[in-house]
């Protein structure tokens, strides 16, 4: 068996490398371990990439107000305190630092034009003061540079195009990885004494969605598969702002960053809607109507006065994206629709051609080239796209760590951070923060062995016959047709809008889709197959798709990116609790436990500081 494999040795293995994967690889290094970088795809090709409008960090250089404090209860909010909260708390505390870190490695941010060059944010839904730092609306990208050129130069070696098909373990603690190369299919061996996970997300079990094609929840399956704890996996986020036209490109994301420059949301009948979806949670902090939210703009956003200094309040359409998805949902199935099943977002009657190809100029680009609209002069058709993953391996907030010894997790597969909803930016400083957190952490842990685990070669035979089983599925399916058929089940039971007996079935369906994929075929050999890729990929798909739906089946409450039309409204035993998913034999089990509340000292503290609101967390916590 061992003439079969290539086998490397890493004190710590990092599996994907994205903003998370490429951070944590960079403080493993630093920290003296030998460590490798495993991408499913090219370096520097993570779905990171997309996050475009900004990173979210309580820099204060544009609006003196801004604090941790308040970044930290935005969060909280936006997350309808579903959250951990000390994984809220040391987020908002560490994402300026790292930031600063990034431009220290060489991340070019846009500057403030007061002449003093500090680095310039603008506004986000759900953040109370404008808060992201940006490079245009490509931010992801500047990261991804930025990390990967500093990574490179850290000693970290790093294996493109390689997908980690199992986690191994000795006893109850981690071992190693096995996987193949994908241009090959040859397959190879990791011995590590740790392990971060840092996949991303779960976008490909919906038909329409904004993620790349790495996006099939690897990294939750893999733990999942190994021992973890999966935590939130009913939380999932529908950006308000996919395209929805031409059908090649539906669900390609539009940066938030367009209504950050002054867009806005019109139906059919030329109506800015959002002023009428303003939730108890947001009210007062919202403009009523056009004329406020107009005269914000111009002074704001145009004129660029220092927001203390204006009265008015900032447009609905900044709210979190949670509601605004639900609102644009609403309008749609109303009928006040565009001709493409969409509503429309507007910048062109806002903003000169000059100002919009100089802030937005992928959103330009991306639209004229895909969909032959010049954004610069009419609106874009746009709807809700799958697009982010709240839920995730249960970690430990100051380590990172699972309940497996030696098993990490960060970034988009990790759990705890954002709750229910997570706040447009708050991505790109989740990467870094908690990136930096698991590397630090898994290498301490590695350094804490004297010795490699041992490895069980006969598990990885095993391993080895479960991946060539579809070249001996002799007049099976293909494995696109089942990937299909699983996104459309998804879309139906477990979509922005789920009630139990949809999700009943949709249980039935997967079932359906297990036994479907025991028989799925692959055509030729290992090297250059596609096909066959696809069909290993469905394994952790169908976990991610099952454990989605049973978390979803057992919060019987409407809280975020979980949406129950036979449970409307927030419920107050559920508010104080998380559903968990971890294996019990062969079944996947379904428990509560409490979810950590924010100590009763630190509440009171931003209450009397103004920055909470009681109301608004009696309402939240079902108490209203």
């Amino acid at each position: 068996m061992s003439d079969n494999y290539q086998t490397l040795e890493y004190d710590v293995l990092v599996i994907g490398a994205g903003g998370a994967g490429l951070r944590a690889a960079i403080e493993a290094s630093a920290a003296g371990c030998k460590t490798g970088l495993v991408c499913k795809s090219l370096l520097g090709k993570a779905h990171t990439v997309m996050a475009e409008g900004g990173i979210a960090a309580a820099l204060a250089t544009v609006d003196s107000r801004d604090s941790w404090q308040q970044h930290f209860v935005d969060s909280m909010i936006g997350g309808n305190l579903g959250n951990h909260w000390r994984m809220a708390q040391i987020h908002a505390q560490q994402a300026p630092d790292r930031v600063k870190e990034l431009e220290k490695w060489g991340a070019v941010f846009d500057r403030t034009s007061d002449g003093k060059g500090n680095i310039n944010v603008r506004h986000f839904g759900g953040h109370t003061y404008k808060r992201l730092a940006h490079v245009g609306d490509r931010t992801g990208l500047e990261l991804i540079r930025t990390l990967q050129d500093k990574g490179v130069h850290s000693g970290i070696d790093v294996h493109m195009e390689c997908t980690i098909y199992a986690l191994l373990k000795d006893g109850d603690k981690i071992s190693g990885a096995y996987g193949y190369f994908r241009e090959t299919g040859r397959p190879i061996l990791f011995k590590a004494k740790s392990i971060i996970v840092s996949t991303g997300g779960i976008g490909k079990l919906y038909f329409v969605n904004s993620n790349s094609w790495e996006c099939t929840g690897d990294g939750f399956a893999l733990g999942y598969l190994a021992g973890a704890e999966l935590a939130d996996m009913e939380y999932i986020q529908f950006h308000p702002t996919g395209m929805c036209w031409p059908p090649s490109v539906r669900g390609i994301l539009i940066t938030e960053g367009v209504r950050g420059e002054g867009g806005v949301l019109k139906n059919n009948k030329g109506e800015r809607f959002m002023f009428k979806y303003i939730p108890p949670k947001y009210q007062g902090k919202y403009a009523e109507t056009e004329a406020e939210a107009d005269a914000w703009f111009q002074k704001v956003v145009i004129e660029g006065q220092k927001e203390e200094t204006v009265k008015e309040r900032k447009p609905p359409e900044l709210m979190s994206r949670d509601v605004v998805a639900r609102a644009l949902w609403n309008e749609i199935k109303e009928g006040r629709g565009g001709e493409h099943g969409g509503v429309y977002l507007d910048i062109a009657s806002r903003r000169t051609a000059e100002d919009i190809k100089k802030k937005l100029p992928s959103m330009y680009h991306q639209f004229k080239q895909l969909a032959d609209v010049d954004i610069t002069k009419v609106p874009m058709e746009i709807a809700p796209t799958c697009h982010y993953m709240m839920g995730g391996l249960k970690v430990d907030p100051e380590t990172q760590m699972s309940n497996v010894p030696g098993l990490f997790a960060a970034g988009e597969c990790s759990a705890g951070m954002h709750g229910s909803n997570r706040l447009g930016g708050n991505s790109l400083s989740d990467l870094v923060v908690f990136g930096k957190l698991a590397g630090e952490h898994a290498s301490n842990y590695a350094k804490k062995m004297k010795n490699f685990p041992k490895i069980d070669e006969s598990q990885l035979a095993g391993l080895n016959k479960e991946m060539n089983q579809p070249f001996e599925n002799q007049g099976g399916e293909v494995s696109y047709k089942i990937m299909a058929d699983l996104q459309t089940v998804m879309e139906k039971g477990a979509g922005m809008y789920r009630e139990e007996s949809l999700m009943e079935q949709c249980l039935k369906d997967l079932d359906g889709l297990k036994e479907r994929l025991k028989k799925v075929s692959a055509e030729g050999n290992r090297m250059f197959n596609p096909g066959w890729h696809v069909a290993l990929d469905l394994r952790n798909m169908l976990v991610v798709g099952e454990a989605v739906v049973r978390a979803a089946k057992e919060r019987k409450e409407s809280r975020g990116g979980h949406t129950r039309t036979d449970f409307t409204g927030y419920s107050k035993d559920f508010s104080k609790k998380r559903v968990l998913i971890r294996q019990k034999g062969a079944q996947m089990e379904v428990v509560k436990e409490d979810l950590p509340q924010i100590p009763k000292e630190l509440e009171e503290e931003l209450v009397n500081a103004h920055l909470f609101k009681p109301e608004i967390l009696k309402q939240l916590r079902g108490e209203a």
